[in-house]
């Protein structure tokens, strides 16, 4: 099949599903050519009154499988730099002690991945920041600052990561951070949570990163006394990468993206807007 021109301007991913709405992305890349969306706009919905993140299984587990084949990590250790959603539940729903348990464990997650996790990990910088009110802890200052009056204003509730005394380096290539900071809307409906990216690996990262996002979402939900509405992701520069489009081995998860969009791709004309129910071209 002769591949799609690379289209310029956004590509607005928009879907009840974070599986669907990764390989809605995916198959993009796949049927056009080059390896580059720029920006990637993506939205996800469908989450359950008590945060419950909707995936597709056989996209999940055909993904997994082959990470593992090509000794990757898997989403959910992906997730977990975002959210230690392991953590969470063991904390039973105390929010004090996810953060206890997390700061008390973090030496040992550096020191496991040494290479990988030597700059920090997301969690990390937005619950020890080095700088800022409640000990640089910036989840738990916008959770106090919500909880504590109303009409707090709307920019407060954004969390960094990226800090310039430490990121802005000189080295070739840096695995961290690519998140650079996340907001919450609060609304009547429930919770809107946004993330935005400089770059992003869509094959090695971006269904992990996704997970872990909506599952931060859903911890600032539960602790806003809210549900998860929305998760919005914002990437500049969403690369596929450390695998080929060629590969056999891509074969049967692209099968299993397929396989979940019962109908045509449609496009816009005024950007392409991938939205629930469409298929990216057979």
């Amino acid at each position: 099949m002769s591949k799609l021109p690379h289209p310029f301007g956004p590509i607005l991913v928009d879907e009840p599903d974070i599986s669907r709405a990764w390989a809605k992305a995916v198959l993009h890349v796949i049927d056009h050519a080059g390896p580059e969306i720029s920006p990637l706009i993506l939205s996800v919905t469908g989450f359950d009154e008590r945060g419950a993140v909707p995936e597709t299984p056989a996209i999940r587990e055909a993904l997994d499988t082959l990470l593992a084949a090509k000794r990757l990590r898997s989403v959910d250790d992906v997730a977990f730099t975002i959210f230690p959603q392991r953590l969470w539940q063991v904390a039973q729903g105390d929010r004090a002690a996810l953060f206890r348990y997390y700061k008390d464990a973090f030496p040992r997650y550096q020191a496991m991945n040494p290479r990988d996790n030597r700059r920090g990990l997301y969690f990390e910088r937005m619950t020890g920041y080095g700088s800022g009110p409640c000990d640089g802890n910036q989840l738990e200052w916008i959770l106090s600052q919500f909880e504590g009056r109303e009409g707090v204003r709307r920019s407060m509730f954004q969390a960094s990561v990226f800090d310039p005394a430490r990121d802005h380096v000189a080295d070739a290539q840096l695995q961290f951070p690519c998140l650079q900071h996340v907001s919450f809307e609060p609304t009547k409906q429930g919770l809107v949570i946004n993330a935005f990216y400089a770059t992003q690996q869509l094959f090695v990262k971006a269904y992990g990163n996704y997970l872990g996002i909506a599952q931060l979402g859903a911890f600032m939900a539960h602790e806003m006394k809210t549900k998860l509405l929305r998760m919005n992701v914002v990437v500049g520069v969403a690369k596929f990468e450390r695998i080929s489009k060629s590969d056999p081995d891509l074969q049967p998860l692209i099968v299993a993206a397929r396989a979940s969009f019962p109908l045509k791709h449609q496009e816009v004309d005024t950007g392409d807007v991938l939205a629930a129910d469409v298929e990216i071209a057979a």
